[in-house]
Parts: C-alpha cells; structure tokens; sequence
C-alpha cells in the first residue's frame, strides 16, 4: 500500500478527543481508593488478611540497599487475582488509563523493609514473597499487618501504578505454589548469571512480564550473587537483555528491502515505527504535548526527547526517555526476529494531553508489538470495527526520508525541530519552509 493512501485518514478527531479526555480526567480514581477502604474493612479479619490471593510483587527502589519489598493482592476480587497483574492482555483487553488505576488501586501492597540480599533465603516474609514470584498461577497467602492503610497513590512512568499500602509484620503460604520446570532449572543452577537465565526463559516461551517479577524476587543469577531488584530497574533490564539477545539473532540477517511505516495508537498515546533498509539502527524519539503527564504546563512548548543506537548497540543507560526506549526497541526487535530481517528502525513517540497519568512503560511494548500485530482493541478513540485497521499493515514509501517527509505533517513539531533531536533525521535535507 502506498503510503500516502495508507496515512490518509488518520487525524484524530480533535474534538471527539476532548470531550474524551474531560471524562477521563473525572477523577473517579477518588471513589476507588473510598470503595477499596470499605472493601478492606469487610474482608480484614483485625490486623489479618485471610484467604488473600496474590498475583504478583513490589519491590521498592527508596534507600536501596535496604528496600520496601510487598506482597500485590486484590482486596475482595480475589477469584480475579490474575487480571490485576500487569501484561499484555491489558491491551488485548484494550483498557484504558482509567481501567488500570481501577485495577491498581483494588491491589494492596502488604510491605515491610528487607535487605537486598536474599541468597538463599526462602522462609519469612521475603520467602513467601520470593515464592509467590516463581509461581506460574496466583498463590493464596494469610498475611498478618502491623499499620494501617495509606491510601496514596504511587504514579510512575516506568512502572505499573501501585495503590494502597501496609505494613506487614508476617505472611505465610496458605497453599504449595506451583513452580513451572524451566524457572526450577534457573533456579538449581548456582552458577548461571541473570542475563543468560532471562534469555533462557525467554527462548522457552516467558514474556518479560514473567521474568521481570522472576528477577525482581531475586531468583535469577549466580547463587551468593541473588538479590532483590527494585520493580522499576528490573523491568528495564529485562526489556534490556531480551533485545540484546535478540538483536544478536538479527545481526546476520539480511535487510528488508522496502521503507515501512506503521503506526498505532493508545491511551493517548500515537506510535509511528519507520523501518528502512540497512543495518540495524534504532531511536526512539519523544514528543509530549503540554498538558499530557510529565509536560503539565498547558502553555508550555512541545517537550522532546531521543535516544539513538547503532548497529553495536549501546554502553550506557538511556536518560532522556528512560524505560520506554527500551520497551520500544524490544517491540520492534521482535517484529524483525519474527521476520529473519534486520533494518533501521526510528520510533516516534507523540503523548498527547490524553494521557493525563502514566500507567507504566507496558504501554509503550505493547502499542509498538501491536503495531505490526494489529490486535484489535488497542487502539483508543478509534470505534470498534476499524481498531484492527489502525494496526497491523504497513504503508510503503520510497526511502526513510520519503517516510519521514510524509509523516511530519502529522506531527506536533517541524521537521527542522525534529532534525535537531534526531540523529537517524538529521541527515534530512531541509528546505527554507521547513522553518515556516
């Protein structure tokens, strides 16, 4: 398909998003946390939290080495403890911002402080807790509270939104979780660093939302080296070493021979990947509107923000754009893979005034896996029949500049300003109008 013919039709409707996003920004998350405190007053036996269900784990990164470390648990929707956890059937499900601060403020985060060292370390509070994260199901839990609640919020841009919180001073197994073969093996093996352990995992078909609460327990790595590792540093590395294993298996491949454009949108949120020939080549580039999180100044300008690799990779941690550069390089990393292909790839961001509170970088791997998947109900604001439309084909142009040139008219900056943040576009010629 032609490009032009492919991005035709694509604006947004400006003012159907508006009214969307007055609805959105209702402030409902309030009646949650009240509805969650009166849930938790009629199934809380005293200090005691029977028959709770957990789904996942927390671990803090505030005066690291010595951590909040927490067991997730839905409060009165336990038969449902599986949907509270983070992954990409949020996205098939198409939920929205507002869905996921239901679900997150519905999760109470029982807590206590814990050296980051674990070893081998299995009973106690860290032990259930390391126990509920190598399990492949959602495991029944009793667990005994010291405080009450605190009922704040805690938004991130990395990690998923956690809600209510409590101190614990115990937690015991109410039931023998069950422990899938392949996390057994990376677990006996003393010797075996984290990186290869995640690739294992990986290859034996785990998605990083799986190995991400793996290593954040601290069951991946060499035996006197296991620690616990803060949620919002795991789920990077995890993103991390997934694309630098996957990059190697590209590294060989021959080119695509044709310039791609994809897009997808979500949550507010619009993805346009341009895959171009040549050797792999990635950037990631940010551009969020005033008024969307992290800009909150409606009368500010465009922020933009990049990061850029070549076809060695990268050395150092990423700044600018953080944990989404590495969710966005994994989904298109996956996307090559798939294909026996390699290619340059440049991701442009655009975060509009939609996304009016961050509900973790899921969102990004998500929108750039199924940009190319076209899994229908990911696409927000678009109605129903034409969600698959939005993803999973491809425009054709005649090069990456060509794509670029065709895509910018769509974008909330220049191409000159885009020239000056991105190295993949800076090689773009520009004309006098550009600065019009």
């Amino acid at each position: 398909m032609r490009l032009d013919e492919y991005i035709d039709g694509l604006e947004p409707d400006d003012g159907e998003r508006r009214r969307r996003l007055a609805e959105e920004k209702s402030y409902e998350i309030l009646d949650y946390v009240d509805d969650f405190q009166d849930r938790f007053e009629e199934v809380a036996q005293g200090d005691t939290l029977f028959g709770s269900t957990s789904p996942s784990v927390f671990v803090g990164r505030s005066s690291y080495p010595n951590v909040s470390t927490g067991i997730l648990s839905p409060v009165g929707a336990e038969e449902n403890a599986r949907d509270f956890a983070t992954s990409g059937d949020w996205y098939s499900r198409g939920l929205d911002i507002d869905n996921v601060l239901q679900y997150r403020t519905g999760l109470l985060n029982s807590n206590r402080s814990a050296k980051v060292d674990v070893d081998d370390v299995w009973d106690g509070f860290v032990g259930v807790q390391r126990e509920i994260a190598i399990a492949d199901r959602p495991v029944d839990v009793e667990i005994g509270l010291s405080e009450s609640l605190d009922l704040d919020l805690d938004l991130d841009d990395v990690a998923t939104p956690t809600g209510p919180s409590a101190r614990a001073d115990s937690a015991q197994l109410a039931e023998n979780p069950h422990v899938p073969r392949p996390v057994k093996k990376t677990l006996e093996d003393d010797d075996w660093q984290a990186q290869g352990a995640m690739n294992y995992l990986y290859r034996r078909g785990y998605d990083v939302y799986d190995i991400n609460t793996i290593l954040s327990a601290g069951a991946l790595g060499r035996g006197d080296n296991r620690r616990l590792v803060p949620t919002r540093w795991s789920i990077t590395a995890v993103d991390d070493t997934v694309g630098q294993y996957l990059r190697g298996q590209i590294r060989d491949a021959p080119s695509i021979d044709q310039t791609q454009v994809w897009v997808n949108e979500y949550m507010g949120n619009r993805y346009w990947v341009v895959l171009a020939p040549g050797q792999w080549e990635f950037e990631l580039v940010e551009m969020k509107a005033p008024g969307s999180i992290w800009n909150p100044n409606p009368d500010d300008d465009i922020w933009l923000a990049s990061a850029h690799e070549g076809y060695e990779g990268r050395t150092g941690y990423v700044d600018e754009t953080a944990g989404a550069y590495y969710a966005a390089r994994l989904g298109v990393l996956e996307h090559l893979a798939d294909e026996g292909r390699q290619a340059k790839a440049l991701v442009l961001r655009e975060v509009s005034d939609d996304y009016w509170a961050p509900v973790g970088v899921w969102q990004v791997r998500e929108s750039v896996r199924n940009a190319f998947d076209g899994v229908p109900g990911g696409a927000t604001g678009e109605a129903p029949e034409s969600r698959e439309a939005l993803a999973g084909e491809y425009g054709e142009a005649e090069s990456f500049h060509a794509a670029v040139r065709s895509i910018v008219p769509r974008l909330p900056v220049s191409i000159a300003a885009l020239r000056r943040k991105s190295e993949m576009v800076s090689g773009l010629q520009v004309r006098l109008s550009d600065f019009g």
